[in-house]
């Protein structure tokens, strides 16, 4: 897929930062359906191009932010080489690195949440709260919410099971599963319906 068959899933005016972080590089850009395990990943082809993995389901700065999350891996292994941890130091540089470089693409409300998240950058789009309330917006019409908007007491459905939230441990939550009794730890921002 070329850099310019990409632009219908961007934001306006990415190519130029593209076409700088792909130019010394061979990449098959593969646009798949939504994967609910992950929203992108990188790795290296036997013939050692380059093989990125994108859902096509995601908004355009978004997938923008997780294109530059997969090609912050290439660059660091061919930098830095193949021993280096998948998110250690040098990607985290990376792609800290370009995400300031390319600030201007992001809408002026999200770009303080890059800012952020670009002094530490995760390895995972779902550790940072901010980003995910961000992208969450134009999802908040259905039934679910964040978990952390519940109380201690509140019964709610999660993957087609009912638990009741005992309380908070440290930043998680911890809930039991009213079918088996066996408690679980809930992150923040789990999507759970609330139910009586």
């Amino acid at each position: 897929m070329s850099i310019q068959s990409l632009e219908k899933y961007l934001p306006p005016n990415t190519l130029q930062y593209l076409k700088i972080w792909f130019s010394d590089y061979y990449i098959h850009i593969k646009i798949t359906r939504n994967r609910n395990s992950k929203l992108g990943d990188y790795r290296k082809l036997p013939d050692h191009s380059h093989e990125i993995t994108i859902n096509s389901t995601l908004a355009p700065q978004l997938f923008f932010f997780v294109l530059t999350h997969e090609l912050a891996h290439l660059i660091a292994f061919e930098k830095y080489g193949r021993r280096i941890s998948p998110h250690g130091n040098e990607w985290k540089d990376t792609f800290r690195r370009m995400l300031l470089e390319s600030l201007d693409i992001y809408e002026e409300d999200l770009r303080p949440i890059i800012v952020k998240f670009s002094r530490s950058p995760k390895a995972n789009f779902m550790a940072s709260p901010d980003l995910v309330k961000y992208f969450h917006i134009e999802k908040q019409d259905d039934k679910l919410q964040f978990i952390e908007e519940l109380r201690k007491g509140d019964y709610f459905i999660y993957r087609n099971e009912k638990y009741f939230l005992e309380g908070l441990i440290k930043k998680n939550y911890l809930c039991m599963n009213l079918a088996t009794g066996r408690k679980y730890s809930f992150k923040p921002l789990a999507r759970v319906e609330k139910c009586s």
